[in-house]
């Protein structure tokens, strides 16, 4: 494998206990930069990177404790979810080239299935030429797509899992004041489209708009966070905004410093920031 740098956001179905996330954070080894957990989504996301090499046995060394010791079964959480671990996701650093992720995809996808006998459904471009998104696993997965590798049926406590080899994506999420789920669930299909992969949902006593920007030096969190405002009615507002892991450095640079707070954002939450001082990576956010 090339030597290039390549990131890995891994979304594990675990948001509720510390300790877990510990275990599986300690599976990282010195690749992790951060780790998100969530209550409500009860799930947490873990961000390695690293040479493509490395961070592959890093990335197989924390599925295979997560598959060790999570279980899917009795687990509840607003996020959709179809496996211990979720999602894994190669991105290079850097970089359009997405062949280095390309090939940490198939690699890891063909031995986790193979060694844990978890199914695997690729995401990103196919070996037939075509793409196929994450929503497309989402929706298809054992209906109408078989895994890619692995048993033609979920892991008995693990799951599946989807891999996917993109460019930059950026988790974002906004929690909403005064309005229904129902509405909320309006306003995201209202801004959802193109560079802007949105979800309505309750969590605790507010709705959220749970945002993935899929080309986040188009639209960013400064352009996801106005474009919610308004589209929201007058009787509501944005509560607070989130970012899940972390965000590449352009996007930082050309966000306003003088919204940074109310963005939800800080000077350190770049990839490049926490490859460069280990001083600003986090065990836990």
């Amino acid at each position: 494998m090339s030597a290039r740098n390549l990131t890995s956001a891994v979304n594990v179905s675990e948001g509720r206990d510390p300790g877990t996330v510990d275990i599986l954070a300690a599976a990282c080894g010195d690749l992790l930069l951060d780790v998100h957990l969530d209550a409500d989504h009860h799930r947490s996301v873990l961000t390695l990177a690293g040479p493509g090499k490395e961070l592959l046995r890093a990335v197989q060394s924390l599925v295979k404790a997560a598959v060790e010791t999570l279980d899917l079964s009795g687990h509840e959480g607003v996020h959709p979810r179809f496996g211990v671990v979720d999602v894994v996701p190669f991105t290079p650093v850097g970089s359009p080239d997405l062949a280095p992720a390309i090939e940490a995809r198939d690699r890891l996808a063909i031995w986790a299935g193979a060694a844990l006998g978890v199914p695997c459904f690729l995401y990103g471009p196919m070996p037939d030429g075509g793409t196929r998104s994450l929503p497309d696993v989402r929706r298809g997965a054992f209906i109408t797509l078989q895994p890619d590798t692995g048993p033609d049926r979920p892991h008995a406590n693990g799951g599946a899992m989807a891999v996917g080899a993109r460019g930059n994506l950026v988790a974002y999420n906004l929690w909403i004041t005064g309005l229904t789920l129902a509405l909320t669930r309006a306003v995201a299909a209202r801004v959802r489209g193109g560079p802007i992969r949105a979800l309505g949902l309750e969590v605790g006593g507010f709705t959220q708009v749970s945002c993935n920007l899929v080309e986040p030096d188009i639209v960013g969190p400064a352009e996801a966070y106005d474009r919610v405002a308004a589209a929201l009615p007058p009787t509501a507002s944005i509560e607070r905004a989130e970012l899940v892991g972390l965000v590449p450095g352009s996007v930082l640079t050309r966000t306003p410093e003088t919204r940074l707070k109310e963005l939800g954002l800080s000077a350190g939450d770049s990839l490049e920031a926490r490859l460069e001082d280990p001083a600003l990576r986090k065990r836990r956010s």
